[in-house]
């Protein structure tokens, strides 16, 4: 089990008691043996994650010295040997522990065992959702302990949300928790801000702040560092919602601006001249034009991060050197009208199988748990509903909209949003996986979240699995839709498909407007298999209207066939028996191995 942790990156590094690693021939090279409290004495860390497969007693035994606080602790999950159970025990919120526990249960198709008060009340974690969303947290241990318990005891919090998406809003937890009467507010001892403002309140940050800096060659890194915390205090701005550094390229080479943006993990953005000239600023200076062609650079730039759909929130303020100091800076805080955090997030394209959820792999269904957003058309959605938790949203697309869809869902990960863009079947194949590999790849290298394409499980597949093995030899598919590919190139296909003897699947048989593409289809291949040839209609498959029937390719009903039917066509081998749909491994005379 640990190994396996390993292997799908939810671990780095794994560990065992001496008495486990003694029951082992030969001992993997990265393994830490050692007793158990001296490991997780080593590796606690606040908001680190710790995986143990083991009792739950002896692991609260062993962790119990090791506690200071929610903000302290690690995210614990314990597992048992098979996966089976996996219980967040330690950091379910704040560590993430209760949605690492999700993730692992829908991967490992074992239970994840939950008790929170939020989680079995169905109501949405104040303390922890923003996460998903790419936001970040701030305010005292003790505002956030009151917030929860005044939601657990059925109060409802003031939000006020000044930046970031809303969508947020539309999920069934959150819903719960805004008072009923449209006119009226929360709670004034709960409150909850959402925005770039730091707070005495419990606050979520979205990163929609840039920070426009300007300096001299050589300076010092301490300057930058006090010259930004000032700017943001007399704003009143969290640095929790700064999304990253803008300059000019003269100073892209510049020590501290580099020091400084990696000690904090914010980007850097930088302009040339010409494009920070073109900007209008409040405070322009002559002298700085004269000197390197554009008269404001900290103003300028902070507004161009913002695709100068942003406003200005502080104006450049100049900041010299202490005496242990060197240089001078500049600096200017906008704000964009959408946050920027791609380093945050991810998009996972999801095949949601043809449709029964016992189709959908674990893989998918671990991405689908992790995600805060599920975007995709109206009826696939809705067929993996069930799976829906409360605090999770969902945008609904329309069917041919494939792009806009894509657009929508790269636009939230690029906000810092953990994203599932849902395709029926497997999504790498004429799902949305291509779509939006292409759309990602046209993003500059910095804009790209994390993306990642997760399996499923093609209607060729449960078709073949339905009425036996036809897909023992060579076989191909072919989209007869000709919206996005010429017919000539579609009938080039199915020619060179026929007379190469491959088992055929048509995607996208026939519709309302293409009602002869798939007699032509028929034409060709007669002219290379027999009429004989089987021909399976699998119509709405892995759903409650299923229906798979047997034809040959002289029978075939075509006008039986719509866009939810998928027709398989046997090669000059291919034969019904008994009621099953088998192609031969080999061709007659073939001397199989």
């Amino acid at each position: 089990m640990l190994q396996l942790l390993e292997k799908r990156r939810h671990v780095d590094q794994l560990a065992l008691t001496p008495r486990a690693a003694s029951t082992l021939g030969k001992l993997p090279k990265a393994l830490l043996v050692g007793a158990a409290s001296e490991v997780l004495r080593n590796h606690w860390r606040p908001k680190g994650v710790l995986l143990i497969v083991g009792a739950i007693s002896a692991v609260t035994r062993l962790i119990a010295p090791l506690l200071i606080g929610k903000d302290k602790d690690p995210a614990v999950v314990v597992l048992d040997a098979q996966g089976k159970q996996i219980v967040p025990l330690l950091g379910t919120h704040q560590a993430g522990a209760e949605q690492l526990a999700l993730e692992l249960a829908a991967e490992l198709g074992g239970q994840s065992v939950i008790t929170g008060d939020a989680n079995s009340q169905n109501r949405l974690a104040l303390d922890s959702f923003g996460e998903a969303w790419g936001w970040r947290r701030s305010g005292s241990r003790e505002i956030w302990h009151q917030l929860m318990l005044s939601q657990a005891q059925g109060e409802k919090p003031n939000v006020i949300q000044h930046s970031g998406s809303p969508l947020w809003t539309t999920t069934v937890a959150a819903k719960e928790i805004f008072p009923k009467n449209a006119n009226s507010h929360g709670s004034p001892h709960a409150q909850l801000s959402i925005g770039p403002e730091r707070k005495t309140s419990c606050s979520w940050h979205p990163a929609s702040l840039w920070i426009g800096i300007g300096c001299e060659r050589n300076t010092s890194l301490s300057l930058l560092e006090r010259a930004v915390s000032i700017a943001l205090t007399k704003a009143g701005l969290a640095s929790e919602a700064v999304a990253g550094i803008a300059s000019i390229d003269l100073k892209a080479d510049e020590p501290a601006l580099l020091a400084l943006a990696k000690a904090r993990g914010w980007p850097l953005h930088f302009f040339n001249a010409d494009q920070l000239a073109k900007v209008h600023v409040p405070t322009p200076s002559l002298v700085v034009g004269a000197a390197i062609g554009t008269s404001s650079v900290a103003e300028a730039a902070a507004l161009l991060a913002t695709a100068n759909k942003g406003i200005l929130l502080q104006p450049k303020q100049i900041h010299h050197a202490n005496n242990a100091e060197c240089g001078a800076a500049t600096i200017a805080i906008s704000e964009a009208n959408q946050p920027f955090a791609p380093n945050r997030g991810e998009l996972h394209l999801i095949g949601s199988g043809p449709g029964d959820l016992a189709f959908l792999t674990h893989d998918a269904r671990a991405a689908l748990a992790r995600s805060a957003i599920w975007v995709g058309y109206s009826l696939y959605l809705d067929l993996l509903e069930p799976l829906r938790r409360p605090d999770q949203a969902r945008l609904d697309g329309q069917l041919t909209r494939e792009r806009n869809r894509c657009l929508q869902a790269l636009e939230l990960a690029k906000q810092g949003a953990r994203v599932a863009l849902v395709s029926s079947g497997e999504s790498g194949i004429y799902g949305m996986a291509g779509l939006a590999l292409e759309i990602w790849l046209e993003q500059p290298t910095s804009d790209r979240p994390q993306f990642q394409v997760h399996p499923g499980i093609s209607a060729l597949q449960l078709a073949a699995a339905k009425v036996g093995a036809p897909l023992m030899h060579d076989f191909c598919c072919v989209s007869l839709s000709d919206r996005l590919t010429p017919w000539q190139k579609i009938e080039s296909r199915i020619s060179s498909a026929a007379s190469g003897d491959f088992v055929v699947a048509i995607y996208n048989p026939r519709s309302k407007g293409r009602d002869w593409q798939l007699g032509r289809t028929r034409e060709l291949l007669l002219e290379h298999r027999p009429a004989s040839t089987p021909v399976v209609l699998a119509r709405q498959l892995g759903r409650a209207e299923e229906s798979i029937k047997l034809h040959t390719l002289e029978t075939m009903p075509v006008k039986e066939v719509d866009m939810l039917t998928l027709v398989l066509i046997g090669n000059s081998s291919s034969r019904i028996e008994d009621g099953q749909f088998v192609t031969p491994r080999g061709y007659p005379g073939a001397e199989l191995a």
